[in-house]
């Protein structure tokens, strides 16, 4: 799965103004973000969540309302309406960028009605134990889409559809998932809390074949409606991993593409990516969620994290073909149940590790591009105003070398606990390369090979003044100051 030297942009976050503007925004930018260096955006989940208007997109509830019925006191979504939908991504595309669209296969939110079923109770900490007999419930499983009615499709949701839920409206306890009766958890998921088939809402049920019928059709009729060029799929460790590889089969075979396709699954634990990896085929990248954390521990840990380890266990290491590496996303900010914060005197560090190397499909986070202010309420109820700094002008840089002048072969020098750096050299006798060097310390400084003899270089980042001249070898000494990042080019 090749994606060259390209780098993608997640073009939302968790706290996106709910004004329905996005994709009007979109529309106004993609030109301009083309020009940047961006040769792809990831959007968010695009159809109408249990919260309408206000939904991020993940609550799904219907996946054929992209915006065109009035459902859930709302006729758009958080982003816009779906002609607006559809006319941002063919400016996005013509601007010579490919769109991702966000796929939550694993459950559904809203209801429309509550039914009547048998479910057994099972311990949300153990799903293998049992925490009671089988015994009649009363949920919210039944989704009938009154504001569209059969347009698109006809299939209503019912409890069947699903295996298990986690609210019992005949009972007052909240630590229960119910499993229901003739139903069993997937096997292909990972196996935190001994199987984590179940995350929230009504769990679709893979094994039924009504719903793999309406989401193999629900894929041609997506791709035919808004001609994405991609996937992300959402929560993908909760979601039997051969469902993906024959979802992607079909589609791919449908429309005749190479459809792109990255995963989330949320695990620091190398050898489950790996197992998914295997199980679906390398049909799909992965992001590199440890490489996340990495970031995030050299953050918080400064010059007592060793940088000479910032890669080790990291998927793009052992799968580069394989990894999208990333900064942060909507799950790892702030006042988000994931929150892993990177800190802010680390994220020039953190993008030039990820748009400046070699390995690995870049993902720029758009709140670390544009910057966010936004106010929530934190684990211990308590209200909270967060800013975010805006790094664009520093990606900027990064995305215009990384187009011009990181190619060919890369020479790494991490041979020091607080200093590290690489060089590229370039691929054509014209086209010379780049070195890097980063710091969590003190001002550093290294002699590296660049392949070009004679060549007066200088910082793009602005952070070192002047120039640094190699020799007649293709040596030269560079430059950086403490805990920071100077990115050295051809003058």
């Amino acid at each position: 799965m090749s994606t060259n030297n390209g780098a993608m942009m997640q073009y939302f976050h968790w706290y996106t103004p709910g004004d329905g503007k996005l994709w009007k925004q979109l529309a106004d930018e993609s030109q301009k973000l083309a020009e940047a260096g961006f040769t792809a955006l990831w959007l968010p989940p695009a159809y109408k969540g249990a919260a309408g208007g206000m939904d991020v997109g993940y609550g799904v509830y219907d996946l054929f309302d992209l915006g065109e019925f009035d459902q859930k006191d709302s006729i758009r979504t958080k982003y816009g309406t779906r002609d607006e939908y559809l006319a941002g991504i063919k400016a996005a595309q013509k601007a010579g960028m490919q769109v991702y669209a966000d796929v939550v296969f694993n459950h559904k939110l809203g209801a429309d009605e509550a039914e009547l079923f048998k479910a057994t109770p099972f311990n949300p900490r153990n799903r293998k134990e049992a925490m009671g007999e089988l015994q009649e419930i009363r949920a919210w499983t039944q989704y009938n889409f009154p504001g569209r009615g059969d347009k698109y499709s006809t299939l209503k949701w019912h409890w069947w559809h699903f295996n298990a839920i986690d609210h019992n409206e005949l009972d007052d306890r909240n630590d229960a998932i119910y499993l229901f009766e003739g139903k069993s958890f997937n096997d292909g998921v990972d196996l935190t809390l001994g199987n984590f088939d179940y995350l929230m809402g009504c769990n679709l049920d893979f094994d039924n074949p009504d719903v793999r019928k309406e989401l193999f059709y629900w894929g041609e009729w997506y791709l035919e409606t808004t001609g994405v060029d991609g996937f992300r799929f959402d929560a993908t460790k909760h979601v039997d991993s051969e469902f993906f590889l024959e979802w992607l089969d079909h589609i791919r075979e449908h429309s005749g593409r190479k459809l792109f396709a990255v995963g989330e699954y949320w695990s620091n634990i190398s050898e489950a990516l790996e197992h998914f990896i295997k199980e679906t085929d390398g049909s799909m990248m992965l992001f590199d969620v440890h490489l996340h954390y990495n970031f995030a521990a050299a953050g918080k840990q400064g010059k007592d994290f060793n940088l000479q380890t910032i890669f080790d266990d990291t998927l793009v290491k052992e799968q580069p073909t394989l990894a999208v590496t990333f900064v942060n996303n909507h799950d790892t900010q702030q006042l988000q149940f994931l929150e892993s914060v990177v800190e802010a005197w680390f994220k020039p560090i953190a993008y030039a590790l990820i748009l400046l190397r070699r390995d690995g499909y870049p993902c720029v986070f758009a709140a670390d591009y544009y910057g966010a202010n936004y106010k929530d309420r934190g684990t211990d109820g308590n209200e909270y105003e967060i800013w975010m700094e805006s790094h664009q002008w520093l990606i900027d840089q990064f995305l215009s070398v990384r187009k011009e002048y990181a190619h060919g072969d890369q020479y790494d020098y991490f041979d020091h606990p607080n200093c590290i750096g690489w060089t590229r050299i370039g691929q054509k006798a014209k086209q010379r390369g780049m070195a890097v060097l980063i710091s969590n310390g003190d001002d550093g400084f290294k002699n590296m090979e660049t392949s070009s003899p004679d060549t007066a270089y200088i910082d793009i980042t602005k952070q070192i003044a002047g120039t640094i001249t190699t020799n007649k070898a293709g040596w030269g000494e560079f430059r950086c100051k403490g805990g920071s990042v100077s990115v050295w080019v051809p003058k």
